[in-house]
């Protein structure tokens, strides 16, 4: 048998970017229908619509999140430092935005049955999940990984490493939802602190997220160690980062204040309302 009908170099080069295309396909297709599973579960359950707004951020979080894992964005990481910054921002900062917004333990809540939503309120009562989610410590945990990963040498044994490079990838994705949903999450938070928290929080994480990207644009030459990169090309990634990381922590600012202006709103509405009630005739 001819060997160039075994081994046929485009064949075998379509073949992989399919199967690395499988990844983000399966990712979106599970995600966005799980969700819109959960929607009609919740609807049959309550006799209520869901919020078209949630639906939209869910499907806007989990296209970003593909987009961020799809074979273009692999292939660029591993060749070009701003590729990984980009990659770094879609499943760290923006991605989590859409995935938080979109309230899924709300919406898990509404469409469980009464056994599994204790079950679910015992989770989010929890010790570990309390330490966690506090905005302080759910910062730490999301700032510490890019401290950790771009001052050692993580990131350079990343680029040999696909399981890292993979794992690496899954903390950007948990830390930057955690941290979000400790700041502006819609779902039930028992122990959430107040609003002050967790804009001390907010400000704190985004300062230390420009101090980082500023650290790495003036040593630009010696950072990541061992990672191998022209300066000038460090130099563009760094400001990838500062500047991403500045568009995606005013979204979230933005997020953070209009939904604390909701929730004052909502309580001086009910608060007139119980005035008028008991106001005597």
């Amino acid at each position: 048998m001819n060997s160039a009908h075994l081994h046929n170099p485009m064949r075998d080069a379509l073949v992989a970017e399919g199967i690395g295309w499988l990844l983000p396909v399966v990712l979106t297709v599970v995600l966005i229908g799980g969700y819109l599973g959960m929607v009609a579960r919740r609807r049959r359950a309550m006799g209520r619509r869901w919020s078209g707004w949630r639906t939209g951020a869910w499907v806007a979080g989990v296209v970003l999140l593909a987009s961020g894992v799809s074979p273009l964005m692999t292939d660029l990481v591993h060749t070009d430092a701003r590729g990984h910054m980009v990659q770094h921002l879609l499943l760290g900062m923006y991605a989590p935005l859409g995935l938080v917004l979109a309230a899924p333990v709300t919406l898990l809540l509404g469409a469980s049955s009464t056994k599994n939503r204790r079950r679910i309120a015992t989770v989010l009562d929890s010790f570990p999940v309390r330490v966690t989610s506090h905005p302080m410590v759910a910062g730490v945990i999301d700032m510490g990984g890019l401290y950790v990963l771009y001052l050692t040498g993580l990131y350079a044994a990343s680029m040999h490493s696909a399981l890292l490079h993979w794992v690496i990838n899954i903390h950007f994705v948990l830390a930057g939802t955690l941290f979000t949903w400790a700041i502006v999450g819609p779902d039930p938070a028992p122990h959430r602190p107040g609003p002050r928290a967790r804009l001390v929080a907010l400000v704190l994480t985004a300062a230390s997220h420009a101090y980082l990207a500023k650290m790495l644009y003036a040593r630009a030459s010696a950072l990541p160690p061992g990672g191998g990169h022209a300066a000038a090309e460090m130099e563009q990634a760094a400001q990838v980062m500062y500047y991403g990381g500045d568009l995606a922590e005013i979204a979230l600012a933005v997020t953070f204040f209009a939904t604390w202006y909701h929730a004052r709103s909502r309580h001086r509405g009910v608060a007139n309302v119980h005035d008028a009630v008991t106001a005597p005739a």
